[in-house]
């Protein structure tokens, strides 16, 4: 078994350029997932139709998150959401489907359009040891949406936490 990793300093922002992401669809290519990172403000990305939607970060090494903070367009806004980690162990190269995300927060942000923060606690129990030696792929599942049709908006994404060093598996 891996060490466990403690996290020591304050949090720092974990997306950068080599940060992966995917998105479960997009309206457009005018409001594509590029736009969820890129630090404008004046962009967004805007998923098609329907529920649920859902976005996925991989991380070119393995993090601990502790925060995401999120800038809806109000009326677009997932409403009731869940933020799961991937936990570095052998069940990282299984398929999609196969995967076994850790739900690590379910929040329900407010239909506004300015920048909301949720914390991610620490798992307890048995899950704890497997969270604490970090993730690579977080997702991101907006079950439900303030737009009739289920489509979801979003100016900004950040996901603060600590890198792990020597963590990867």
């Amino acid at each position: 078994m891996a060490a466990t990793f403690t996290p020591s300093g304050p949090p720092i922002s974990l997306i950068d350029s080599d940060t992966v992401v995917r998105v479960s669809s997009t309206l457009d290519k005018s409001v594509g997932k590029k736009y969820l990172t890129d630090g404008s403000n004046e962009t967004c990305w805007a998923s098609a139709n329907g529920l649920p939607q859902s976005l996925t970060l991989t991380f070119p090494s393995a993090i601990l998150p502790s925060s995401i903070l999120l800038t809806f367009a109000g009326g677009f806004v997932g409403t009731n959401c869940t933020f799961s980690t991937l936990p570095l162990s052998p069940s990282s190269t299984k398929k999609e489907k196969e995967k076994e995300w850790i739900v690590r927060n379910r929040f329900f942000p407010e239909d506004v359009n300015r920048k909301q923060t949720f914390d991610l606690p620490r798992p307890d129990g048995e899950q704890q040891g497997e969270e604490e030696r970090g993730a690579r792929e977080v997702k991101v599942e907006f079950e439900k949406g303030s737009d009739f049709f289920g489509r979801i908006t979003i100016y900004e994404l950040e996901v603060w936490g600590w890198r792990v060093e020597g963590a990867d598996a």
